[in-house]
């Protein structure tokens, strides 16, 4: 199997010797097609989260079905899937408060990988899939079949940018109609809040970016107002676009620690502080719990914007096709595997939504 491995930080090389198992029971092998390149693949990547190394990383995929172990129900050999890191048991205390990406299950899969190398020395089995390469084995909670007529390339994006940042305003959120909206990060999960706060009838809906270009993107998404936040006074200017109380929600879909820091300066009295992007460990931010008491601001936590897939994906891939939410405009170039390190770079330098590998 050909397939990225990462040797060393940030810097993966395509090679042809990769093994992967055949499924176990509860599992699934798919032939992938797309796979979509994300900042938490970059960031586990340079050692950001820690991790054993050699390692295959990328979790944002699709393909086709190739093979079922014993006990998968909801999917076949033939079937169109999206293919998430989510692995979910629907039954432990956070999957039974809507928290499937939280899942407290233990699987087969955690404890061993299906990932080898030539010389039969294990590769780590990357955010639970290892999409960066042509196959991968997940648990059959990981996979959500969809219809065969959406390419896989759009396909993909479901699998995480989507549904982290859609399910942050509708799942976490709950985001209410006639409401004001601050966007903090406008790549393609901050996108995606964008168009979730648009389509839930938020009012007020403010991109706020260092990018004029990501900036612009947004407010085709659904953006009401753009702020650059290398130029201009955020929280005063975020105060003046709300009558001078602040948003009612604000996000946070970057892993930075200025945007967190930002945050409760750009929030109503009453209002909710939503912590979508994920830093490297170790990263802190400090906040006034007065301030918090007082102003009955709360914070929130929002990890694959607490999305069950296999309701969530299939309901956005009916917005989709019925044109209410926009896919295909998230993505910005299509790469082939060997190419990764220039589709990584292009990421990284600030110049993709989303760069997408194809096989």
């Amino acid at each position: 199997m050909k397939a990225a491995v990462c040797r060393q930080f940030a810097h993966p090389l395509v090679i042809e010797d990769v093994t992967i198992a055949e499924p176990n029971v509860g599992e699934v092998k798919v032939r992938l097609a797309a796979c979509a390149i994300c900042h938490s693949d970059i960031l586990f990547a340079e050692g950001g989260w820690g991790g054993d190394l050699p390692a295959i990383y990328g979790h944002e995929a699709s393909g086709i079905v190739e093979a079922t172990g014993d006990g998968v129900r909801n999917v076949q050999p033939g079937d169109h899937v999206v293919v998430s890191l989510v692995r979910s048991c629907g039954q432990c205390s956070c999957c039974a408060q809507g928290y499937h990406g939280a899942c407290l299950e233990t699987y087969a899969l955690d404890e061993k990988t299906p990932l080898t190398a030539s010389d039969n020395s294990p590769i780590v089995h990357g955010l639970r899939t290892a999409a960066f390469a042509e196959y991968v084995v997940v648990e059959a909670s990981q996979v959500v079949a969809i219809p065969k007529d959406i390419s896989f390339d759009v396909a993909c994006l479901l699998a995480c940018g989507v549904i982290t940042g859609f399910g942050a305003v509708t799942n976490s959120a709950k985001v209410r109609p006639g409401s004001s909206v601050a966007v903090i990060g406008t790549g393609g999960v901050g996108l995606n809040t964008v168009q979730g706060a648009a389509i839930s009838g938020a009012t007020t809906i403010i991109a706020i970016d260092i990018s004029t270009s990501k900036i612009e993107a947004a407010k085709l998404f659904g953006a009401t107002h753009g702020l650059d936040a290398k130029s201009e006074d955020i929280a005063h200017a975020v105060k003046d676009l709300t009558n001078g109380y602040g948003a009612d929600y604000v996000f946070v879909t970057v892993g930075a620690k200025q945007a967190f820091d930002q945050a409760p300066s750009l929030v109503a009295r009453g209002g909710k502080i939503i912590l979508v992007g994920m830093p490297a460990t170790g990263v802190m931010s400090e906040i006034d719990p007065g301030t918090l008491a007082g102003d009955c601001i709360s914070i929130i936590g929002s990890k694959m914007g607490a999305s069950n897939i296999h309701v969530d994906i299939p309901n956005l891939v009916a917005m989709y096709r019925a044109g209410k939410l926009k896919l295909d405009e998230l993505i910005t170039q299509r790469y082939p595997l060997e190419e990764i390190n220039d589709a990584i770079a292009a990421v990284k330098r600030g110049e993709a939504l989303r760069n997408i590998i194809v096989f």
